[in-house]
């Protein structure tokens, strides 16, 4: 069985009775395993976020930087988009 650290936290009211409701309905055993979800649920969306940033912004920041030709400037692409919605708007 894992080492299990002990902590005291303060929680405002609503989340309080929030993690009190879980475990009265029986989807959780307990407070801490309600806890404990909600910290394996951050620490699997900041691995996403990591695993973005490197596979997915760093390469394209890396082209970017090598050819900065590549790149639009910001007014054409907001002058297509409000185009593009113009439209859409005409459209119906």
């Amino acid at each position: 069985m894992p080492v299990v650290s002990k902590r005291t936290v303060s929680l405002p009211a609503e989340q309080s009775s929030y993690i009190d409701r879980l475990v009265a309905s029986g989807s959780y055993a307990s407070a801490s395993e309600v806890v404990r979800a909600g910290v394996r649920a951050l620490q699997e969306r900041d691995a996403a976020v990591e695993r973005w940033l490197r596979e997915d912004v760093a390469p394209i920041y890396d082209a970017m930087q090598a050819d900065p030709d590549r790149g639009l400037a910001a007014k054409a692409v907001f002058d297509s988009i409000r185009a593009h919605h113009a439209d859409r708007l005409k459209q119906g």
